[in-house]
């Protein structure tokens, strides 16, 4: 169960956020095998002043229309599993809603598998 977080500048409309959350899902489903109904994202809207971030860090020209993505995880995934990933968000951003590959950060955040409570006070994966 992949738990997203997902922040953008202050203003963009209600499709514009479905589609994050939407190409964000099907690249979990496409590379990290994740069932298509297991979705659980957050997305924040934050002014200017709550935005902050390097327009060029490691030479990436990044613009306002910036979207940083935090994903956690079950540490279950290769190194190779994970450049797929970020790969494949960049792409279904780009076709919907039109993020430029540039202004898409992803960070990924791997947990034990115990980590996870789904509800009921129950840790369903612990061993």
């Amino acid at each position: 169960m992949p738990f997203t977080r997902i922040a953008v500048r202050a203003g963009k409309p209600v499709a514009y956020r479905q589609a994050l959350t939407q190409g964000i899902q099907r690249s979990l489903v496409e590379v990290f095998n994740v069932p298509a109904d297991d979705i659980f994202m957050a997305v924040t809207e934050h002014d200017e002043g709550n935005f902050v971030y390097d327009k060029q860090y490691l030479g990436v020209h990044r613009s306002d229309d910036l979207v940083m993505i935090q994903i956690t995880v079950s540490n279950t995934r290769t190194v190779e599993m994970k450049k797929a990933l970020f790969k494949r968000i960049a792409e279904h951003l780009a076709e919907s809603p039109g993020v430029r590959p540039e202004d898409v950060l992803v960070n990924l955040v791997d947990v034990p598998k115990e980590n996870w409570s789904f509800g009921n006070g129950i840790a369903q994966y612990a061993v």
